[in-house]
């Protein structure tokens, strides 16, 4: 049965969110994306105080299986395009991405069809396919609802984070001259392997960011070389659209693609991808 839980500041158990809310005398949401739209700094300080008051046991990680946080989205994931200098370079000439440093965000979106968790297996679609490749990207996830947002309000409206690897059919990519067929198959959305609340992450975020195949490192970066920084991307894809509590935005992927690495790098059955994102974790997943 799947259900919510924190994990412990060990990371060795993870507590039943529903244990937790039975100590503070309500009623326990049945998903995270629940949990985001009933949470505010008082109920978090709340779950929080109930930790270190109460001694809960909690569940065995190894006897837990992580799945993405929010597996069902309530709408697509909002993505950015190029930015990452290096790997806007790297892209140069992708369909749709035009041959220069944008100088106003690219967006897109993706499917999550659901988003898969740490440890699923990534479909391969060879008779679709033959260039699949991974993209380590920062996910904000949207803690409450707005609208033409400023810069400096922008931290207000985030829950959290956490790490979507951006599957992508390049091929795909390609011949529909647009991003997002190639981009939503499903199981291209590896997500996780953690939500990490705001409060557990110092604004601005500058995290570092990688992402190895088969141990081999092939993305390294920091957040702080976004093109576009977060309170840059809410306010401007606020201005003029609600942005709804459960929103997930991926920030873009930096340079070491398999796209600008070449052929021999793309993903094959077997592979394992390693997404790693400071403080919050690494996603694991393995191509069919």
């Amino acid at each position: 049965m799947e259900k919510p839980g924190v994990l412990k500041e060990s990371r060795q158990h993870v507590i039943p969110l529903e244990d937790i809310f039975y100590k503070i005398n309500k009623c326990a949401p049945k998903t995270v994306a629940e949990f985001i739209k009933m949470s505010n700094d008082y109920l978090i300080q709340e779950i929080e105080n109930a930790i270190s008051v109460f001694e809960f046991e909690g569940i065995k990680m190894e006897d837990v299986r992580l799945c993405a946080p929010i597996p069902n989205p309530f709408r697509n994931i909002i993505c950015l395009g190029k930015n990452y200098i290096d790997h806007a370079i790297e892209a140069a000439g992708m369909s749709g991405a035009g041959d220069g440093i944008p100088t106003f965000p690219i967006y897109f979106t993706k499917s999550a069809n659901p988003a898969i968790g740490d440890g699923e297996i990534i479909k391969r679609y060879p008779e679709l396919t033959d260039e699949l490749d991974y993209e380590v990207e920062l996910a904000v996830v949207i803690g409450k609802d707005g609208r033409d947002i400023k810069r400096e309000e922008a931290e207000n409206h985030v829950f959290g984070y956490t790490i979507v690897n951006d599957i992508s059919a390049r091929d795909i990519q390609r011949k529909h001259e647009q991003w997002f067929r190639g981009k939503s198959l499903d199981t291209f959305c590896p997500m996780g392997p953690y939500l990490v609340h705001k409060s557990k992450i110092p604004f601005p975020v500058e995290l570092n960011i990688k992402c190895r195949v088969n141990g081999e490192v092939r993305q390294d970066s920091n957040t702080k070389n976004l093109i576009f920084d977060i309170p840059h991307i809410i306010s401007d894809i606020s201005k003029g659209m609600l942005l709804k509590a459960g929103d997930i935005i991926i920030t873009g992927t930096p340079a070491g693609v398999a796209l600008g690495l070449g052929s021999d790098k793309y993903l094959t059955s077997g592979d394992k991808v390693e997404c790693y994102v400071e403080r919050i974790g690494t996603l694991l997943n393995t191509i069919e």
